[in-house]
């Protein structure tokens, strides 16, 4: 995607009012039990602050696995993400994918509940990171 400076600071800024969309949806359909959508949710905050950063960097990925691996490579290996921080989004993937296409697979509101404030942390670092780059 080639951007110029001006569209590149417009989608970032989008991408990330998106992440913050996002987990603000997983909080509210979490309080009502709708434990899959929550789980999209919490998934989805964390690629679009992943998208926002590659955009940042200038770096593209074109599928979901291509984000992850991207910010493994990128931010893993410069110190600005743990291993955990890639698992944590990799675990979500996971979950998301389940909830969204498994047949009779549901996600419990124990994983919503432990997984809903380390999102919140890591999307806070994650925007933290875009606004430094």
């Amino acid at each position: 995607m080639s951007l110029s400076e001006e569209e590149r600071v417009a989608v970032v800024s989008y991408r990330i009012e998106k992440a913050q969309n996002a987990i603000d949806e997983a909080e509210k359909v979490s309080a009502i039990g709708l434990w899959n959508i929550a789980a999209n949710r919490l998934y989805y905050a964390l690629f679009y602050a992943s998208t926002a950063i590659l955009i940042k960097k200038e770096l593209a990925a074109h599928t979901h696995a291509g984000v992850i691996a991207m910010i493994s490579l990128h931010l893993v290996q410069q110190g600005l993400l743990s291993t955990e921080d890639i698992r944590l989004i990799r675990k979500l993937f996971s979950l998301r994918q389940e909830g969204d296409y498994e047949d009779f697979v549901e996600v419990t509101e124990e994983e919503i509940q432990r997984y809903l404030p380390m999102v919140k942390i890591l999307l806070d670092k994650m925007i933290g990171i875009c606004n430094t780059l």
